[in-house]
């Protein structure tokens, strides 16, 4: 089973001391690189918001990137964009549909009282009429935050699905010195790579970061006492503790959508189990009793149920426990192939997203609807690991390694593609935050 799993996650949370990452990771800030639109993008005209016109011009700039980066947008350059022109309070959209466009953006910046807030309002071309006209609230010192916000109303009002580019990114970074010693930092940053913030840094390496639902605290594995232990630190004091003083072996940490559980692999009678962890007594819950490894669990949507990585049928399997039952029995949801494991649910449960080994040895991202029978491959390179689902359902996020390069890449289920290589280095186990508004 160690010989087949090649995923972190189970090969490092269960040997101890014993363990060693051989790819070199250096720390670099993150940046995007669209490598594929979707076939059939919405074409926008975007003006630039009235106001301060250093604010507006940033604001314009993270806006587009946030639209650009989903694949689904295509922003009229600058120089192409026309005069608004309003006759009898009516917009004339004549010249946007000569254009081509779909949708034209207006905005307007205010600031009073120490604030920061955008009145921004959304034209369908095609049908002639305003779609949204809303107010964003900020603050003058985040910027970014209000773009985003915005940009996220723009991109739920055109195609219906909530945007994301307001959620955060976990993701773990190696720093390796002249000497090849190893420094090990959990990160923090937005969606589009930046603000990147260092939330713990260790000579020890750091697995398996999992967010809160709230968004206020994060999970994760660290190796700092010579074996695998799960931390929850709070990301605005820093302050951490250890979930559990069990001398064994601890890893994979998940969240309930509640935020009141974790679950949990232990590794305390010779074997890793799945377990739930109350959180408000430290009370734990054996959930499975097999011979075999089991690890990665992760939660449904509802909380009424739990995937998980299974070695019991032979193979890396993955399997699925329905938390309603009294003493539930493990139910296998994936079948094709000797090997799917890091497995998550779709937001709204119609279908699992997972690491897929295909008949040549590679290791891709796979998708699997509730209603087929079959399964999906989603990526093209060779050694594809830890999909996380971004909120909305719509994207993925997941590492890569590119010419002995480990980063991270994206897309969506509409069909664009992106990458978030590192300034420098590479990085790796990404973790997508819940909506944190």
């Amino acid at each position: 089973f160690f010989k087949q799993k090649t995923a972190y996650e189970i090969r490092l949370s269960l040997v101890g001391s014993e363990m060693c990452i051989r790819d070199r990771l250096s720390y670099g800030e993150l940046f995007l690189e669209i490598t594929k639109g979707s076939e059939d993008q919405f074409k926008v005209a975007m003006i630039p918001f009235e106001g301060n016109t250093r604010v507006s011009k940033q604001l314009n700039n993270i806006m587009r990137n946030d639209l650009i980066r989903t694949g689904e947008f295509s922003i009229l350059d600058e120089e192409l964009l026309l005069p608004v022109k309003i006759i009898d309070d009516e917009l004339v959209y004549s010249d946007w549909k000569l254009l081509g466009m779909d949708y034209l953006v207006t905005g307007t910046i205010i600031k009073a009282n120490n604030s920061l807030d955008i009145n921004y309002e959304i034209f369908d071309v095609h049908k002639k009429r305003k779609v949204r006209s809303s107010k964003v609230f900020g603050i003058p010192n985040q910027i970014r935050q209000l773009a985003h916000y915005t940009s996220d109303g723009i991109y739920e009002s055109i195609t219906g699905i909530k945007g994301i580019a307001a959620t955060r990114l976990l993701y773990v970074n190696e720093i390796k010195d002249l000497q090849l010693i190893s420094t090990y930092k959990l990160m923090l940053a937005d969606s589009d790579g930046a603000n990147e913030k260092t939330l713990l840094s260790s000579s020890e390496p750091i697995i398996s970061p999992s967010w809160s639902p709230d968004g206020k605290r994060v999970a994760y594995v660290s190796f700092e006492t010579g074996m695998a232990k799960v931390f929850i630190q709070e990301i605005a004091s820093g302050r951490r503790e250890a979930v559990l003083s069990k001398d064994t072996q601890i890893s994979s940490p998940s969240w309930s959508p509640d935020g009141k559980y974790l679950s949990l692999t232990l590794y305390q009678d010779g074997n890793a189990e799945i377990y739930i962890l109350r959180l408000r007594d430290r009370t734990l819950t054996r959930m499975t009793n097999q011979f075999a490894i089991d690890t990665e669990s992760t939660w449904s949507p509802k909380g009424n149920k739990i995937l998980f990585t299974s070695g019991r049928s032979g193979s890396p399997q993955i399997y699925e426990l329905d938390l309603r039952k009294l003493n539930p029995k493990a139910k296998r949801v994936s079948f094709e192939g000797t090997y799917n494991a890091k497995a998550s649910y779709l937001p709204n449960e119609e279908g699992i997203v997972f690491v897929h080994r295909t008949s040549d040895g590679l290791f891709h991202i796979a998708l699997k609807y509730k209603r087929e029978n079959f399964i999906r491959i989603l990526t093209e390179a060779k050694m594809d690991e830890s999909p996380s689902v971004a909120p909305n359902g719509n994207m993925v996020i997941y590492g890569i390694k590119e010419e002995n390069q480990s980063m991270l890449a994206g897309f969506s289920l509409s069909g664009a593609r992106f990458k978030l290589p590192a300034s420098q280095g590479e990085v790796r186990e990404p973790a997508w935050s819940d909506f944190l508004r």
